[in-house]
């Protein structure tokens, strides 16, 4: 399927975060998102009365057995990028059993640049699960972020466990994963069946033998719990966050598992931990097409749109993308690309979807479109593509994909376990998005062959007890739908919802000073904005 990755937020924001944080939610292989998961370490009590599983509260009090991990001292470091130290925290492999190993997380922050009374320290997340958030912070966070919340608070950020710089999952290498992103997703055939199920197999192997370990234990609820030490080791009473997309899992989880440690905390681009996968893979489909249907009402008003003769209806565009995806089908297209790769159907279909995260890409896209379907040159749809997979020019892969299908794939049951529940899905799946359906339904079919069985359930987040949480929906997002962080907010005790009625994937730092302020001036004062506030 495709993966679901970091937020795409672009404006007002570096290039480079564009390009290195490319991703919030999609890749050929791994769920969209994942759930709160018990994993030993945290429990779900009895079910409510709609039948969903409540997150329960860890002990305020920390058992002795964690005392070394919470009174550890970091030992900071310069990270080579100006302005920012760089450490490593431990962590335990496993809760329930903390004298089995240690897990080694990376950590990076930028001292606050006022004078006035610092507010602690704020970390921050961008999502995936996958992402790099060392990188988003010394890329984007620790630079871009609002020059006010910069001079109070400490920017703080700890790839998760099994991301990136913290022990990453490691899987395939570069030519094979050249081969599982160009595999076909919508299999006309036993044939093509099979082998996007033995595609699925050699990546789920290939983690099991690399990582085999660290899968047990790189669910939320264990990052989440990690979270908590690093609070502590920065000395801060209570939790200041700031997470988007998948983020905003994380966060809620350490809310339910500690809610009187909740600070000041952000959850931007919501996801709802009580969805069943494939609840969530079905939801974010029709979250895609409405995605899709913005880009198409916009392309068809002018020109150069190279789906339809201005003045097309939504219909006529879509019916017009999934002629070319089809043509690609059968006759994949040069790229120019020096590895000999084309563009096949399933890496024409993931650049399309990478354009959704934001309106900032669509020219990108229709330029892309164009080129290929007018000059038979793919290099445009490929290069996009590529940045949502995270591929560089030599061929090598981050471990973004990697990390997010062993999130995922412990975080929840699989959606689907055989082809055949698959097909028997796609009627649904093709009503929530002509273009993206089928996909997007092969997709979920990815964590059916993981290695490692799944140790979460959907459930309800409620953090009773928490300080107010600021719960942000944009009304068209693709990757995180509006009515997710609308779940949220109903689930949690102290949320308040803020709506951005727009486009793209996130909301805060793309534009809107409505929300940019609301924003801030929670993280500042403390004073979270009026209930059922809407920005535009």
């Amino acid at each position: 399927m495709h993966i679901r990755r970091i937020p795409r937020q672009t404006r007002n924001r570096p290039r480079a975060h564009t390009r290195t944080m490319a991703a919030a939610l999609l890749s050929a292989a791994a769920l969209l998102v994942s759930a709160c998961s018990s994993s030993g370490s945290a429990s779900t009590s009895a079910s409510t009365s709609a039948g969903t599983a409540q997150l329960a509260a860890l002990p305020r009090s920390t058992p002795s057995v964690l005392a070394p991990y919470y009174d550890q001292k970091l030992t900071w470091r310069d990270c080579g990028v100006p302005g920012f130290q760089c450490a490593t925290m431990k962590v335990p492999l496993d809760y329930a059993r903390p004298g089995a190993g240690d897990v080694r997380l990376a950590v990076a922050r930028k001292k606050a640049t006022g004078k006035a009374k610092p507010l602690g320290s704020l970390l921050v997340n961008p999502g995936g699960p996958g992402g790099s958030a060392v990188d988003y912070l010394q890329q984007y966070a620790g630079i871009g972020y609002p020059a006010e919340v910069r001079a109070r608070y400490d920017m703080v950020a700890v790839d998760p466990r099994g991301v990136a710089r913290s022990e990453p999952v490691e899987c395939l290498n570069g030519p094979q994963m050249d081969r599982f992103t160009e595999t076909d997703m919508t299999p006309d055939d036993q044939k093509e069946t099979d082998q996007l199920v033995g595609e699925y197999k050699t990546f789920a192997e290939a983690c099991g033998t690399h990582s085999a370990q660290l899968l047990h234990h790189v669910s939320t609820a264990d990052s989440a719990r990690d979270m908590d030490i690093l609070r502590a080791v920065l000395g801060d009473r209570k939790l200041n966050y700031v997470g988007a997309s998948y983020g905003t899992f994380l966060g809620a989880t350490y809310a339910g598992l500690f809610p009187e440690r909740v600070g000041r905390m952000v959850l931007d681009g919501a996801m709802d931990p009580s969805l069943s996968a494939r609840e969530l893979n079905l939801q974010q489909t029709a979250g895609f097409e409405t995605a899709f249907q913005s880009f198409s009402e916009d392309c068809a008003k002018r020109t150069d749109c190279p789906l339809g003769a201005e003045g097309s209806t939504p219909t006529q565009i879509a019916d017009n993308l999934r002629t070319f995806f089809q043509k690609l089908d059968a006759h994949p297209i040069p790229t120019g690309d020096p590895d000999g790769r084309k563009l096949t159907e399933s890496l024409a279909t993931t650049g399309v979807i990478a354009a959704m995260y934001d309106q900032a890409e669509w020219e990108q896209l229709r330029d892309a479109l164009h080129t290929a379907m007018k000059d038979n040159d793919g290099a445009g749809l490929l290069a996009l593509s590529d940045s949502y997979y995270e591929r560089d020019a030599d061929g090598r892969y981050s471990n973004l994909m990697f990390a997010n299908a062993a999130v995922n794939c412990l975080d929840l049951p699989p959606a689907f376990t055989s082809p055949e529940q698959v097909e028997k899905a796609l009627p649904e799946f093709e009503k929530a998005s002509p273009v993206f359906g089928p996909n997007m339904a092969w997709a979920s079919l990815n964590c059916a062959y993981w290695p490692v069985g799944a140790t979460g359930e959907p459930h309800r987040i409620k953090a009773k007890g928490a300080a107010p949480i600021v719960v942000v929906g944009t009304t068209r997002d693709p990757a995180t739908p509006y009515l997710w962080a609308r779940s949220l907010a109903r689930q949690l005790s102290s949320a308040r919802l803020l709506t951005y009625v727009g486009d793209g994937h996130t909301a805060y730092g793309r534009g809107s000073t409505c929300i940019d302020s609301a924003i801030d001036t929670y993280l500042l004062d403390g004073t979270p904005p009026a209930e059922g506030k809407r920005c535009s």
